[in-house]
């Protein structure tokens, strides 16, 4: 992974004394809160229900087992003993006192960590594939990219006071991993008829209260150049973007209004003049930035003991079914660690646990830890002969939960638990949703289905690109959820279809519950999944398990 240069060293250094000097004016009275709110937001600070939360960045999703440690150390000693893992591969703190953030910005800073542009309105933490340098089906790693992307875009000039936020994702894969198609700049590695590699730009997608798939606007840039090119999408936005209406200051909207032709006129134009400017330094950073992202020394060893353990034990056969993706070596698997133990909040993980994880990555993967943006930890190299080994130590650490990617495995933004934004609860709705098919004992039976669930219509939770998606909103003071169907964050994005009137607190289980026996009666085969189902039938058996038949027809 990449270490930081003394350039690097020197700045976030710079960004703690700075910002250490505004938290000292703050509490003097020097500053107001007024005052104050946009210097902590530039350094991930926000205010939320009950205290300061702090963000904190990890740069395409890859931790060090020694930064995870420090992570531990963290919330041990001004947090509440845990962490959260967040849909943009980062970490969330949610207790810190404001005296003791100086403390804690230092602490990451030993370990080459920062909350530099984790908020405000610039470009916000890159974020990968989490099986990058490892998918059986990657074309290539793309997290030097990421790097060159986050090197180029911190503290750029030109980008710090940017419409609105501004998210990038990348992806190395034919299988989208990255949701690609729901950030404003979306990079899809491809192969162009010569065997080139290059990207696929993608502009425009977003979730929140206008949701939109991206538009592809170049389907094949050559990857020489794809900072001029990024470069170029942002200063053409930053010039047209709004900045009158915030709900209407995202580029989705300003490609929306302006249209993706005369935007991508726009764009190639400015990138003819910020072509030249490089002058292959960009390219001369990248080779360096390549060395560090090299794959590590894969060992040679008999895979016995797994086979033997899949055969004998049932438990480890399970995990291993559902937590285990195929590795480019044969000999390896990637490990899905998953944060979504039955009941459990999503996404969170105590001091103990991260410190588990950092023994397991040094011991037995490579020294890699990722985290996904469906808020679980991922070992990415680890030889099948460790993983039965890995696998009872994540046992007795509550870490073994065999659901990735089934009914439990629910993103979930933390909700009026916490957010000053939000309008509904989405903690309990997931964990309830979780303990009630572990109960039924259908979640296994169901198979491979994304829930995911928003607190308010700003969709940090992602429910619009969930199989079934989850929007808890208020109504005249009442928690009221609705639902929706189909929607997709894979290379076949898709925003999900609303299935009509919502549900009050106590109906949201029962009615979810109704939908997936729905699907269970009505699929052609076990393989056929919901999404497939869906696809196939159409909302309407689904309203009509929600509604009956009669209320199925008036929520039409």
């Amino acid at each position: 992974m990449y270490s930081y240069s003394d350039f690097d060293e020197a700045f976030v250094r710079a960004r703690v004394a700075q910002f250490t000097h505004q938290v000292e004016r703050r509490l003097d009275g020097s500053l107001t809160e007024d005052e104050f709110r946009p210097l902590r937001l530039m350094n991930g600070l926000y205010l939320q229900l009950h205290a300061y939360m702090l963000r904190v960045a990890i740069p395409y999703g890859t931790l060090s087992p020694r930064q995870m440690r420090q992570l531990a150390y963290i919330a041990d000693t001004w947090d509440k003993g845990y962490g959260h893992f967040t849909t943009r591969q980062n970490i969330q703190f949610n207790w810190p006192k404001l005296p003791d953030v100086p403390a804690i910005l230092s602490a990451l800073a030993d370990v080459e960590m920062h909350a530099i542009q984790t908020s405000g309105n610039t470009v916000r933490n890159v974020t990968a594939d989490h099986f990058a340098g490892a998918a059986a089906d990657e074309i290539e790693d793309p997290r030097p990219y990421a790097e060159l992307l986050r090197q180029w875009s911190t503290d750029h000039p030109e980008f710090q006071f940017l419409p609105r936020k501004f998210k990038i994702a990348i992806t190395g894969a034919p299988h989208d991993r990255a949701v690609t198609k729901a950030h404003d700049i979306g990079l899809r590695m491809v192969k162009n008829a010569a065997g080139e590699t290059g990207f696929e730009v993608i502009v425009g997608g977003g979730l929140g209260r206008t949701p939109m798939i991206g538009m592809t606007v170049r389907d094949f840039l050559p990857v020489e150049d794809l900072l001029p090119y990024v470069e170029a999408v942002l200063s053409v936005y930053n010039t047209l973007g709004r900045r009158d209406n915030k709900y209407k200051a995202r580029i989705k909207i300003t490609l929306h209004e302006t249209g993706k032709e005369e935007i991508t006129r726009l764009v190639e134009e400015r990138f003819a003049e910020l072509r030249p400017l490089f002058g292959g330094n960009d390219q001369k950073l990248l080779a360096d930035i390549r060395e560090a992202f090299a794959p590590p020394a894969f060992g040679n060893a008999p895979t016995d003991a797994f086979d033997a353990f899949y055969k004998a034990d049932p438990a480890f056969r399970a995990w291993a079914d559902t937590n285990l993706a195929a590795h480019r070596n044969d000999q390896y698997a990637i490990v899905t660690i998953s944060t979504k133990a039955h009941g459990a909040t999503p996404g969170d993980a105590t001091s103990d646990q991260m410190r588990l994880i950092a023994d397991l990555a040094e011991a037995h993967g490579h020294g890699d830890i990722r985290i996904s943006h469906e808020q679980n930890v991922i070992l990415p190299h680890v030889h099948k002969s460790d993983l039965p080994a890995i696998h009872a130590q994540l046992l007795k650490a509550g870490l073994a939960t065999a659901n990735v990617g089934l009914v439990s495995d629910i993103i979930a933004c933390p909700g009026m638990d916490y957010c000053a934004l939000a309008t509904a609860r989405s903690i309990p709705i997931a964990q309830e949703i979780a303990t009630h098919f572990d109960a039924v004992k259908l979640e296994h039976e169901i198979g491979p289905l994304k829930i995911k669930i928003s607190g308010c219509i700003n969709a940090c939770g992602h429910h619009h690109v969930g199989h079934i998606g989850i929007l808890g909103l208020d109504r005249a003071g009442v928690e009221n959820y609705q639902i929706t169907l189909g929607g997709d964050g894979s290379e076949d994005a898709v925003i999900g279809e609303k299935t009509g009137p919502g549900f009050a607190y106590d109906e949201i289980v029962p009615a979810i519950d109704r939908i997936l026996r729905a699907y269970l009666d009505l699929r052609a085969s076990p393989e056929e999944t919901f999404l497939m189902a869906y696809r196939r039938v159409g909302m309407e058996p689904f309203k009509t398990a929600l509604y009956g038949a009669e209320g199925s027809r008036n929520a039409a």
